[in-house]
């Protein structure tokens, strides 16, 4: 006898359902799919189209057996997914600065170049960023597949969960707190080569810069760099959030940081001349020039971060680093709290 399309379908459907739930699925079905066609032939249909059209209303068979065996069709499903978006920000964010400058500094340390530190630096960073983009999402899938795991509902919502609203007077203290540091920065960058502690034998100051700063252009760059990012903080407090300002204000920092890398990397930074009249020891420079590669790699996540954030947001509030690790540790905390009074 030959197979109709509905015993085809039925089959297709059968096929990927543990065999004790056969037998009543199939019946179900059955009579589900004969009603159906049934009521198109009774309003006029071909028997034929009327049983084509029913089952292509059912859709893919595959995605009926797995709503009949409530098997999620996707990796992270809603009921964790804000748990998993919150827990793999937290960790990146933490985790992959301070490897990537806990290399980066073994390897100053260990008196490597300056392509060994970056390049060290860089796939420490990509290596565990992986590592924790592949382990997180591994666990959460096994958790959405975990009928004793995954939780039933959601976390109830309030209006208390919504963030406070900007202040345009704590915006101002950032304004104004963003200009007295580019003054401060900007004088002692300037006035380095002509006021020092240290003089030379005929009397000259000795600047703590190195010369090289001001003899290739170097410290002007920088110094453009940081004015730009200052008339970004200036546009934030008084122009609405648009995507054409967000984006120049993340190249000026992503630039700063990187200027900051290279010239940390390089060792260019400090003048050895100063250092060796000061009588500082050779291992100020090696942490100095930790200090800026660590305060490079936060500053390139950082940018990038605040720039997603707000374009999700459409806004220039910034994420609060503090409440988005709270708000991870808190839901996965009440989780197991709940599966073990389960």
């Amino acid at each position: 006898m030959t197979a109709t399309l509905t015993d085809r379908y039925v089959d297709a459907t059968l096929r990927s359902l543990p065999s004790r739930q056969r037998p009543d699925i199939e019946r179900e079905l059955r009579t589900s799919i004969a009603d159906a066609v049934d009521t198109r032939i009774e309003a006029g249909d071909d028997p034929a189209e009327a049983e084509h059209a029913v089952l292509t209303e059912l859709g893919d068979p595959a995605r009926l057996a797995a709503r009949y065996a409530d098997r999620p069709m996707h990796l992270i499903g809603p009921s964790v997914y804000l748990d998993y978006i919150r827990l793999l920000a937290a960790l990146l964010i933490i985790v992959v600065p301070v490897a990537a400058g806990a290399v980066g500094f073994a390897k100053i340390v260990e008196g490597g170049g300056v392509a060994s530190v970056i390049g060290a630096a860089i796939d420490t960073g990509i290596s565990v960023a992986v590592h924790i983009v592949f382990w997180t999402t591994l666990l959460f899938a096994v958790i959405e597949r975990s009928p004793n795991l995954r939780p039933g509902t959601a976390r109830e919502w309030t209006p208390a969960a919504l963030p406070p609203a900007p202040k345009r007077r704590a915006r101002l203290g950032t304004l104004i707190g963003e200009t007295v540091a580019i003054v401060l920065l900007t004088a002692f960058v300037l006035l380095s080569p002509v006021v020092s502690t240290e003089t030379d034998a005929n009397g000259d100051p000795i600047g703590m810069l190195s010369p090289w700063l001001w003899d290739s252009g170097m410290v002007y760059v920088f110094l453009a760099l940081a004015v730009g990012g200052f008339a970004i903080t200036v546009a934030k407090h008084y122009v609405r959030w648009n995507g054409t300002l967000a984006i120049t204000g993340t190249l000026l920092s992503v630039a700063s940081a990187t200027v900051l890398l290279w010239v940390a990397a390089n060792d260019r930074l400090l003048n050895p001349a100063f250092v060796e009249a000061a009588g500082w020891p050779d291992s100020v420079g090696r942490w100095v020039n930790l200090g800026l590669i660590v305060t490079g790699v936060i500053a390139l996540s950082q940018a990038v971060v605040e720039t997603v954030a707000g374009f999700v947001a459409r806004s220039w509030v910034t994420p609060d680093w503090n409440q988005m690790i709270q708000a991870a540790v808190k839901g996965l905390t009440i989780r197991g709290s709940r599966k073990s009074s389960d």
